[in-house]
């Protein structure tokens, strides 16, 4: 398989941008492109090895940068945290929910953005729940029903930026690509 050098151009750029993003201070809460790229990844990409790769090296570039910032007092993230492995399985599931969104279809995309959305918030902070994780006052979750509605509902403020984001950034990439595509195949029909 031949790969032109303007998609690996693009790849790089759009794994930069978005790790950059990702680490912008003052962002909304959840608001990240890295479910979109996970969702368009699994979607368009035809090798399944570079779908998951696009959101993970861009997490990874990201939380690489948060733990610099943090290393050097700029930043109170730290960039490698408890449960990073999880968080990068969580975005290697969503890539596979990409593989059921057919690129060219609005609804199909926006249903994967909610879809995507939705899982990554619900398995997320089942996790945290389930691992022990902190409430508000610093204690564990208690671990029974109203331990996990005391955890997902301290995640409420992230779901809200999230699924805008998704929503957001999946406008822009499966746009993009339709129009690419459409420019690349007017050009070729001129020439």
């Amino acid at each position: 398989m031949k790969i032109d050098k303007s998609i690996v151009v693009s790849f790089v750029l759009l794994v930069v941008i978005a790790s950059l993003y990702r680490i912008m201070p003052g962002r909304p809460l959840g608001f990240a492109p890295q479910i979109a790229m996970a969702l368009f990844g699994g979607s368009v990409i035809k090798d399944k090895k570079f779908a998951f790769i696009l959101p993970l090296f861009s997490m990874f570039i990201s939380d690489v940068m948060y733990e610099t910032l943090y290393q050097v007092n700029l930043s109170a993230t730290q960039g490698f945290y408890q449960g990073q492995v999880t968080n990068y399985l969580l975005f290697g599931a969503i890539t596979v929910i990409g593989f059921f969104i057919k690129k060219e279809k609005i609804l199909q995309i926006a249903a994967g953005a909610v879809a995507g959305t939705a899982f990554y918030f619900l398995a997320s902070n089942f996790v945290v729940w389930i691992g022990g994780g902190l409430a508000l006052n610093n204690l564990p979750y208690t671990k029974d029903i109203a331990g996990l509605i005391s955890c997902v509902t301290a995640g409420l403020p992230f779901l809200q930026g999230s699924l805008y984001a998704t929503l957001m950034f999946s406008s822009i990439l499966f746009g993009g690509f339709y129009l690419f595509n459409k420019y690349k195949a007017e050009k070729h029909v001129v020439a």
